[in-house]
């Protein structure tokens, strides 16, 4: 998604096993990496902001967008789940 490695946090509460009950919260999280995601190779395997999408490793990075406007979740490298599946 836009060229970043992204990881999708779904929220999800089991309340019995027989029978199962889940029940999934109708929002979640996308994390984003810093760097535009290229495959794996010898050349770029340290670099941990294209590779990872940690808040704590990519922080740091300066092309981390923070996203400082609960109205617009569309914005930055961690936003809300339900923007990126609009």
């Amino acid at each position: 998604m836009e060229g970043l490695k992204f990881d999708l946090r779904v929220y999800v509460l089991v309340t019995g096993c027989d029978p199962l009950r889940v029940y999934i919260y109708d929002d979640g999280l996308v994390r984003f990496a810093t760097e535009p995601y290229i495959p794996p190779s010898f050349t770029n395997l340290e670099d941990m902001c294209m590779h990872l999408t940690n808040y704590a490793i990519n922080k740091d990075n300066p092309n981390f967008v923070f996203n400082t406007d609960k109205k617009k979740m569309d914005v930055g490298h961690k936003r809300g789940i339900k923007v990126v599946f609009d």
